[in-house]
């Protein structure tokens, strides 16, 4: 059997191209390789704000859509909806118990994510690498495509797994994190990350009009004021971009050389850049318009993925029921 893959998104907003070179990338090119489950997050979504609930659901189907678009394969992936899989509920119910509150508390992606968006978290957001370790072992998952940011979800989601294998006996696999080729993509204000919950992103949906003004508009070497000044290239977006999406590698080396020496314009290192996303998105725009245009494929292809993930789910809890013996009373 092939080993398996959960990765997935939580549905606030729609993926950008932070997301792409993050974990969307790995996950298309190894969706032939693993046995892939891809989770659409919702119930994850309300841990932000449990009164967003008509913009979650319809940030789950735009979430769905960049999955296919970006080149998910329905036919030999699995995309499933985490609220249709009510087990891992179960299993989550009872890591939380595994989990000590300084422990949940002091994990470093979610006192970032709290700094991040100035947050009062609710439990269900302190606690929700515990859910999403429910999210993983309930799939018996080895590697788990994921940006920089969520690493520290992934250590904890191992201690829950080693713990509870330590006393029930083997019943959990160890999961391996995967990073994406560009472990964070920062914003186009120049800011640590783009966000799908700021104003600082390109998104995968983007049209032609819109990516200009969005590329125009990218945050460049502060200290530079006219073209004819050296330009810094370490941590300038316009580079970190080009460097990730521009495929003609002499013309992004030729535009570094010119922009330290002072040789290009700002204009033409972005109008270049605007080329380089532009051809990127093309083909995902298109994907994503057929299956807009084709709800009944799309929802078919969510509600078979659902079910299946839901079978593979229950083989597992009913593994881990038998290990903690839970219901030997009544049966």
């Amino acid at each position: 059997m092939k080993k398996r893959i959960l990765t997935g998104d939580t549905p606030s907003g729609k993926l950008h191209i932070g997301h792409y070179v993050g974990t969307l990338e790995n996950r298309v090119k190894l969706q032939h390789e693993y046995e892939t489950f891809i989770l659409l997050a919702n119930v994850h979504a309300y841990a932000n704000d449990f009164r967003q609930a008509e913009k979650i659901n319809k940030s789950v189907y735009e979430v769905f859509l960049d999955n296919l678009a970006v080149g998910i394969d329905p036919e030999v992936s699995t995309i499933y909806l985490e609220s249709g899989v009510p087990e891992t509920y179960e299993l989550y119910s009872f890591f939380l118990t595994m989990v000590m509150l300084a422990r949940a508390q002091r994990n470093p992606s979610v006192k970032e994510e709290i700094q991040y968006k100035k947050l009062n978290p609710s439990m269900g957001f302190i606690a929700y690498p515990i859910l999403q370790a429910a999210d993983i072992l309930q799939f018996q998952t080895h590697l788990v495509p994921v940006g920089e940011d969520q690493l520290p979800v992934i250590e904890q989601t191992r201690e829950i797994a080693r713990d509870f294998n330590e006393t029930f006996g083997e019943t959990f696999v160890i999961p391996e994190a995967k990073v994406g080729r560009v472990a964070r993509l920062v914003g186009t204000d120049g800011k640590l990350k783009m966000s799908k919950s700021g104003e600082n992103a390109i998104l995968l949906s983007e049209n032609e009009e819109t990516l200009r003004k969005k590329v125009m508009s990218i945050f460049t070497d502060p200290n530079r004021i006219h073209p004819t000044d050296p330009g810094r290239i370490e941590g300038n977006p316009l580079f970190i971009y080009h460097d990730a999406f521009n495929t003609n590698a002499a013309e992004v080396e030729d535009l570094k050389s010119r922009y330290t020496k002072g040789k290009v314009g700002d204009i033409e290192v972005k109008e270049k850049l605007f080329i380089a996303l532009n051809s990127f998105l093309e083909p995902i725009r298109e994907k994503r318009k057929y299956y807009e245009d084709h709800p009944k494929i799309s929802k078919e292809i969510l509600m078979e993925g659902t079910k299946k993930a839901r079978k593979v789910v229950i083989e597992t809890v009913e593994k881990f029921r038998e290990k903690i013996g839970i219901n030997k009373l009544i049966q």
